[in-house]
């Protein structure tokens, strides 16, 4: 602005405004530059102190901004605490339940050891029960085979004995049979002899009945010896059929 004016100044000095002496001129330039100097410096000095206030401003807004910072971060940090507090309290927790569980784990694994152990026994015990069963099945087998066998054994020795039976029963009623015939053909052949010597007697009885003692006792005689005739020849029946057995 100042060289503007200077420049307008001249500007008329040119245009025929009278001439200014030397000195004043000089006398003036100094006192407008001393001036222009003054102003800057104090334009600067406005200026720094406005910056300074500017900067106090921010320092106290920072101050305050840092005061609310540092209530919120003893806030914060007291939650934090707090948070960690409870962590920590979390943490035991968890670190009890944690021993609990361990201890529960090998608890089990004692337990699970302790059952696979009897499993193993179990199962040892279900295959010697097995090998036992298989050997008592096949033992039964081969009893009930050695039965089997034994009745049949026993059956073909019923059946052949009874056969056998059959055979001397059948022999024995065709030696009754025979007997029996033998002894009716002797019967009727004594009844026979009988009836003739009871018909001859009867004639002799009629023709002599005189002699009736005497008759009586040779027929006596006679009977005697038919009766030994008959034991004989009964006796020697007996052997033959004996033989022939």
């Amino acid at each position: 602005m100042i060289k503007k004016k200077i420049r307008h100044k001249n500007s008329k000095k040119k245009t025929g405004i009278p001439k200014v002496s030397t000195f004043a001129t000089k006398s003036f330039l100094s006192n407008a530059f001393s001036n222009y100097k003054k102003n800057k410096e104090l334009n600067k000095i406005k200026e720094i102190k406005l910056e300074k206030l500017k900067e106090k401003n921010l320092i106290q807004k920072e101050r305050k901004e840092l005061k609310v910072w540092e209530e919120r971060l003893i806030k914060e940090t007291n939650k934090l605490k707090l948070v960690e507090d409870e962590l920590k309290l979390k943490e035991k927790e968890i670190k009890v339940k944690e021993d609990s569980q361990k201890l529960e784990a090998t608890r089990l694994v004692k337990k699970d050891e302790e059952l696979i152990s009897i499993s193993k026994e179990l199962r040892a015990k279900e295959k010697d029960q097995k090998l036992r069963e298989e050997a008592q099945n096949r033992k039964d087998i081969d009893l009930k085979v050695r039965e089997e066998e034994q009745r049949n054994f026993e059956l073909k020795e019923k059946r052949r004995k009874e056969r056998a039976l059959k055979m001397i029963k059948e022999e024995e009623e065709k030696q009754k049979e025979l007997e029996y015939i033998k002894i009716r053909e002797w019967e009727e052949k004594f009844d026979k002899e009988q009836k003739a010597k009871e018909h001859r007697e009867n004639l002799r009885e009629e023709r002599l009945r005189q002699r009736e003692v005497e008759k009586l006792k040779s027929f006596e005689k006679k009977e005697s010896n038919v009766d030994k005739n008959f034991s004989s020849g009964l006796e020697k029946f007996k052997i033959d059929v004996a033989k022939e057995n």
